[in-house]
C-alpha cells in the first residue's frame, strides 16, 4: 500500500496541496467531495492509492513521442469521464488494474528510463494527479531526467493544473467536444467544453508550443482531437479556438481511430466509424487554419 499518506509532509508543498485536494476530493471538475484519504470513492472509482493497468514502452503513440525507445506509458485505471464510446472501458470504467504505491510508481518511471524510453507518459492521470506528482518527485530525486507527458481526457481542474506546474513537461489533452449537450450525452459532463478550453489555456501558459529535439518532443502542448461521425464533436469549432485563442503554432493530432465501442452501438449518430471524407475535412481545416498537424 502507498506510504505517502503517512509521509506526505516529506514531499514538496505543491504535492502536499494536491494531496489535500483529495480530502474532500476536488482534484477534478467533478468535485465529488468524498474523502479519498479515508477510502471513499467518487465518480472515478479510485481511492487514495492509484491503480495501474499496465506499464511498458509504447510504440503506437505519436511519432514525436515514440522516437527510438518508445514512450514509457503508465496506464492508470479509473477516469473522471464516463464516455459511452470508451475503447478502454474495462480499465477506465471497470477499474481493471492493481494498486501501486507512490514509491513504486516513481521506481517504475526510473525503470522505463533505463529501458531507453523517450519520456514518461502518464495516461488518464487527472483523478490521480496528487499521486502522479509525488511519484514524479520521488523519481526525479533519484535521477529521472526524462520529460513527463500528462496524457489526459482534458476534463481538468484549473487549480489542480496550477499545482502541477513544473511537474509536467508535455501536456497532451484531448479536446473532445465543442458543445455541452453532446458532452452531457456522451461523457456525462455538461461543462466539458468550457472546462476543457480553460484547461488548455493553462497548459499552454505553462509549457508553450510543442518543442522537439532530434524529432522527439521535449516540452510543450500537443492536443488530440478524435474525429467522430456526423460532425458530432464540433471539430471545426475546436480548431477555431486553438487557432484564435491559443496559437496558430499549436500542435494537433487529428485522430481517426474512432469506432463504436462499449455502449456507442445504441446511439444512432455515433454507431459507425467516420467516413474518410469526414476525417479529411477536419485535417484540411486544421491545415487551412495554420495549425501544426502531426500524426
Amino acid at each position: 500500500m502507498a506510504t505517502v499518506e503517512m509521509n506526505v509532509s516529506s514531499f514538496s508543498k505543491p504535492v502536499q496541496l494536491l494531496w489535500e485536494r483529495m480530502s474532500p476530493c476536488v482534484l477534478c471538475p467533478r468535485r465529488c467531495r468524498v474523502d479519498r484519504t479515508k477510502g471513499k470513492k467518487g465518480i472515478c472509482e479510485i481511492g487514495e492509492t492509484p491503480k495501474v493497468s499496465s506499464i511498458f514502452p509504447h510504440f503506437g503513440e505519436e511519432r514525436v513521442l515514440v522516437g527510438d525507445g518508445g514512450s514509457g506509458t503508465i496506464f492508470f485505471a479509473g477516469c473522471n469521464l464516463r464516455c459511452i464510446f470508451c475503447q478502454n472501458y474495462d480499465v477506465s470504467h471497470l477499474g481493471l488494474g492493481h494498486e501501486m504505491s507512490v514509491e513504486d510508481l516513481g521506481d517504475a518511471m526510473l525503470e522505463l528510463e533505463r529501458q531507453g524510453c523517450c519520456n514518461i507518459n502518464l495516461v488518464t492521470p487527472t483523478h490521480v494527479a496528487a499521486a502522479a506528482a509525488a511519484a514524479i518527485e520521488h523519481a526525479r530525486n533519484r535521477g529521472l531526467r526524462l520529460p513527463v507527458v500528462y496524457n489526459t481526457g482534458g476534463y481538468d481542474s484549473m487549480a489542480t493544473l496550477e499545482l502541477l506546474e513544473g511537474f509536467v513537461d508535455i501536456y497532451m489533452p484531448d479536446m473532445k467536444y465543442s458543445e455541452g449537450g453532446v458532452s452531457t450525452e456522451l461523457s456525462d459532463a455538461v461543462d466539458y467544453p468550457e472546462v476543457n478550453r480553460a484547461a488548455v489555456r493553462e497548459m499552454h501558459r505553462q509549457v508553450g508550443e510543442l518543442k522537439t529535439q532530434g524529432g522527439v518532443a521535449v516540452s510543450g502542448l500537443l492536443v488530440r482531437h478524435l474525429v467522430m461521425p456526423n460532425r458530432v464533436a464540433g471539430s471545426f469549432q475546436i480548431i477555431d479556438f486553438l487557432a484564435t485563442e491559443i496559437s496558430k503554432k499549436t500542435a494537433i493530432n487529428i485522430m481517426d481511430q474512432y469506432r463504436p465501442c462499449y455502449k456507442a452501438g445504441s446511439v444512432d449518430k455515433i454507431n459507425r466509424r467516420p467516413f474518410p471524407e469526414e476525417i479529411e475535412e477536419v485535417r484540411n481545416y486544421a491545415v487551412e487554419k495554420g495549425l501544426r498537424v502531426i500524426r
